[in-house]
């Protein structure tokens, strides 16, 4: 009766802790390989640096990461996270190499973040390049004055409704715009030059917003080596000087909200991006995605 009495709970405790290992176990750090090499995916627009910077920073600062592979599957985005999620491959490689992968496309602002890594490997047909920034202002004024829709607008200066719809571009505010897109394409070109260790006049050459494949980016000297996902994980292996076969393990994206049960994953993702987009009107983008 006795033993009985102990049985119980100790098969409760033991299920408990076999739970825990379920759950907790791959965070485990003595549970994990000591040669990993952490993957993390930058897919569709670069709206939201924030889970990529996260992901980074935490494989950073991770003693089992050996080296990290940058997934790339982007043909650009805004300016502001664009640079955000370089800045911190940047930081990535004083603690360890980094390389880019680049899938189907990796242009504009995709290939700005790669152009950062320490080895970019590419497929011969990969969309890349597209070195440039754009901005857009829809014109709606005709469709306004023909159903006669007007906006009275008050304003503190005379730049502060600049791109309004309703109305054509003056030569000062387009003056204005030039100036500013100029001042980023001068930091893209610098950035790309640095991070590909090319003068900025070699890359000024080709950084008219041109797409450019694979193949003929690997002759350019904008990537490293061609091959597949796989190709850039042997270059991984390399650079972090790993013996055997590495493990890969991928970053754990944030949950999933509310709006992803509703309208589904893509659909989400989509709305987001239209949402955040105004946000980054200012990007480093292929113009028709």
């Amino acid at each position: 009766m006795r033993l009985r009495s102990f049985w119980f709970p100790g098969l409760f405790l033991l299920l408990i802790i076999l739970g825990f290992f379920w759950v907790a176990g791959p965070e485990l750090d003595f549970l994990s390989s000591p040669n990993q090499i952490a993957v993390v995916e930058v897919r569709g627009l670069i709206d939201n640096s924030q889970e990529t910077v996260k992901a980074l920073r935490k494989y950073c600062r991770d003693d089992h990461v050996k080296a990290v592979l940058v997934r790339i599957e982007s043909p650009g985005g805004g300016i502001g996270p664009s640079q955000e999620i370089a800045r911190e491959v940047t930081r990535t490689l004083k603690e360890k190499p980094v390389v880019a992968s680049l899938g189907g496309i990796a242009a504009s602002g995709g290939y700005y973040i790669a152009s950062a890594a320490s080895h970019i490997v590419a497929n011969p047909g990969t969309i890349t390049g597209s070195i440039g920034v754009i901005i857009s202002f829809p014109n709606l004024k005709e469709l306004f004055d023909r159903v006669g829709y007007f906006t009275n607008v008050i304003k503190s200066g005379p730049f502060k409704d600049m791109g309004n719809p309703g109305r054509e571009m003056t030569p000062e505010e387009r003056a204005l715009l030039q100036e500013t897109i100029d001042k980023a394409y001068g930091q893209f070109v610098r950035d790309v030059a640095r991070g590909r260790h090319l003068p900025e006049e070699k890359v000024r050459q080709i950084a008219d917003g041109r797409l450019i494949m694979g193949e003929t980016a690997r002759e350019l000297g904008l990537v490293d080596a061609l091959g597949n996902f796989q190709d850039a994980v042997e270059a991984a292996t390399a650079l972090a000087k790993i013996e055997g076969e590495p493990e890969l393990v991928y970053h754990k994206k944030q949950k999933r909200t509310l709006l992803d049960y509703l309208l589904g994953s893509e659909a989400s993702e989509s709305l987001n991006h239209f949402l955040n987009g105004s946000a980054n009107f200012l990007r480093y983008q292929m113009p028709f995605p």
